[in-house]
Parts: C-alpha cells; structure tokens; sequence
C-alpha cells in the first residue's frame, strides 16, 4: 500500500500553481512497489514496471516496403531509364535460397519479403513497365529507396517502453512486434470511493424532493478505473462525521487511495474535513484552479486521501488536474501536467489574476480553415451537459486576465485529460 507521511502533501502558500502541485507530488509520492506480470491485453491502461529492452532488430532483417523490383542501385544508369531482365521471385514469409542473384538483373519482390543478399534498392510496381521480358525501370531512384533495414525501428538491446510508461494499444503493437507475450506492470491501485451528503441518493432509488442523484461516485469510479485501477465502491456516506471517520478509516486499512467528493469545505455541514483529521492526516492543498476551490489530501492509515469538490464539473477537472497525476506517480509512472494546443477563441471571456481557470469549449472550423473554440453558453460547476455538450477544456494561465474573439488560448481535448 501507499507509504506516506502524515504530512506528504503539506504545503504553506497562499495558492499552489498546477504545476507546484505536480511537482509535489512527483517528489513525494513514491509507487506503492507492487509488481505483476499479465498478458498484452491485460496491460492496457497499466503502467510498466520496469524497463523493456528489444530482444530482436525491429525489424529482423532487411525487407521491401512495396510491391516492386529490388535491384542493386550500383547496376541502375545515372540520369536515364535502366532495362533489366527479371531472374527471380520472392514473396513474404520466404527465404532467399540459392546464389546471390546475378548483376544487372532485377527480383520481382513483395511487400514484407526479405531482401535478396546483395540488392538494395526497390522499385514500386506502378512506376515500371515491362517489355519483351526487360524490365524499364525510371532514373532519380536513391539508394535504399523502399527498402525497410533491419533493426531501423528499434535494434536488438535498445529500450523499448521505459520504467513507468503508460501502456496502451501503440505500446502493445509495439510489445507485441518484439514477441512479447506478457510484460511486468505495477500492481493496481486499490481505490475506495464515496460520495457524502444527505441530499444525494443512488441512481434507481426514488427521489425526494429535496434530494438529488449521486453522478460524482460514478465518474470517479470509471475515471479511477481508467487508470487502471481496482475500485471499490463504498456507496453514499450521511453527513454524520464520526460514521465517516469510521468508514475511512476501514478503507484507509486495505487500499492505497480513497477518494470522497463534497463536504470538505467549511461549512457546519461538511463533515468530511473534521473526519479525516479523527482518522489520519489532512492538509487542504489552496490550488488556484477554477473550476475546482480547495482539495483536501491527506493520509488514512497507510492509504492516500483526496477530497474533491461537490459539484460534478469542478470533480472532473481536479480529477484531472490533481488525482490523476497522483495516481500515475503511485503507479510507478511521472505524472505531468498535459500540453495545450493552441486554437483561436470564440469568445469574450475575463478572470481572476492569479487563478488558472478551465472553460469548456467545443471545437469547430471558421472562414478562414481556423480551429475555433465556442464557450459553452452555461458556466456553472454543476451543469454537467457542459462537459457532455464540449469536446475539451480550454486552459487560461494565472497572468490571464482577459480574453477577446481572435486571441490564441490552449485548448485540452477530453481525452488527453482522462
């Protein structure tokens, strides 16, 4: 499980930088040191737990990228059109076998086949032409032109994923390419999540008049599951501070990161700040995100705590600002902060110095060919059809003040973020 100090995430400014706060926890958090071996398709979504060296030349041997004729460039006229006759044929998944085929004559080759010893370069069918058994092959061919050399992806013994590398379907093709069947990834994250608040009720259950359903639990759980996490699910918590600082301090016994939304401000009613200090450690982290307000993190037990805000849009981005980066750092991985693009506002829009702040934006194409970003028309932190009805976030930095339609801003596409 997660070992960390009761005051790992402690910090004494008056507003933490995203940046500062993944830094902080690069620094701090250390992988929970877990270790198993699964299978190519297992591994998606898991971070690797230790460096993969390329075991064979990627590829293995000198192959034709096209359909074509592989020649010895040294045989080919300079300047003008070259006749060769054809003396052989091989196709992929054969071996050459015999002599070295003879100068000044051309293979009729495939895509994927091995090169004959001694030739070099390929011609494209599509640019030959044949006659009365003579092949006329076009001038300004460079040496090696369509030919694949063997290890020119990745040689024997070079590193192909690093310690910590996210995997994915890019890194299973490549895992895969090397004959790799399985591959060491760090243990998953144990994760307990819950919502508190007497006003929120489970999806399917009916619906009192002053209540409302619980969406925060369930995109915690898919975005935590996303990282490749094991989830448990500990339902809805009252607001009644000792039976949550009873409830986290079970989950804080047997998991490495417990993840709560609502009741961490300072209200009478949040009860959630005063649990966890009965319970373990906490320090609320000032980060000047918008949207978003302080985030509780704190230590239960030998379990990681996070407190998210309550209103469903301020979940995602903290989530995505602050507990994925946790999370990948206790995974083995480097947590970083991810690029903007940039993209052309569509919008008039003023803010806060020294507050960075994520306004949802869809994409689309102006006049001009521009990528344009359109505001969504509603702000509000809990209006969840502005994350449904956008295609990403468009982040404005903390010297920020003031933005006019033409502007360049960074734009954050969903997926980069999840």
């Amino acid at each position: 499980m997660a070992q960390l100090s009761g005051d790992a995430f402690a910090f004494g400014g008056a507003l933490m930088r995203v940046e500062d706060a993944v830094a902080t926890i690069r620094e701090r958090v250390k992988p929970v040191g877990r270790i198993e071996r699964v299978s190519l398709l297992a591994a998606d979504g898991r971070f690797s737990a230790e460096a993969v060296v390329a075991p064979v030349d990627l590829p293995p041997f000198d192959n034709s990228a096209v359909d074509g004729w592989a020649v010895r460039h040294a045989d080919l006229a300079a300047g003008e059109a070259t006749r060769l006759p054809e003396r052989g044929r091989i196709a992929a998944g054969e071996a050459w076998r015999g002599e070295p085929p003879a100068a000044t004559t051309a293979v009729r080759i495939f895509t994927g086949a091995p090169m004959p010893p001694g030739l070099d370069t390929v011609f494209m069918q599509e640019d030959v032409s044949a006659e009365a058994g003579l092949l006329t092959l076009p001038p300004g061919l460079k040496p090696g032109a369509n030919m694949r050399r063997a290890g020119e992806d990745l040689p024997r013994g070079a590193e192909a994923l690093a310690a910590g590398r996210r995997i994915g379907p890019r890194e299973i093709a490549l895992l895969a390419a090397l004959g790799k069947r399985d591959v060491a990834v760090s243990g998953r994250l144990r994760v307990a999540v819950f919502s508190t608040g007497d006003e929120v009720t489970e999806p399917g259950a009916p619906l009192g008049p002053a209540a409302l359903y619980d969406s925060n639990r369930f995109v915690l759980m898919s975005l935590a599951a996303r990282m490749g996490a094991d989830v448990t699910d500990l339902g809805i918590l009252p607001d009644d501070r000792p039976t949550i600082a009873e409830a986290l301090a079970r989950a804080g016994a047997d998991h490495d990161l417990i993840i709560t939304s609502g009741g961490v401000s300072t209200g009478e009613e949040d009860h959630v700040k005063g649990a966890v200090e009965d319970a373990g450690a906490l320090t609320f982290w000032r980060i000047g995100i918008k949207p978003g307000r302080p985030v509780a993190m704190g230590v239960v037990g030998e379990a990681a705590f996070v407190g998210l805000p309550g209103n469903p849009v301020a979940v995602f981005v903290t989530f995505a600002h602050v507990v994925r980066p946790l999370m990948t750092a206790m995974s083995g991985g480097v947590p970083e902060t991810a690029a903007a693009l940039p993209v052309v506002a569509g919008f008039a829009y003023r803010k806060k110095e020294g507050r960075r702040e994520y306004v949802r934006v869809s994409l689309e194409r102006d006049p001009q060919g521009r990528v344009l970003a359109r505001k969504h028309p509603r702000e509000g932190a809990g209006v969840i059809t502005s994350l449904t009805e956008t295609d990403g976030l468009v982040e404005l930095p903390e010297d920020c003040v003031n933005v006019e339609p033409g502007d360049t801003v960074g734009f954050m596409p969903y997926a980069a973020l999840i």
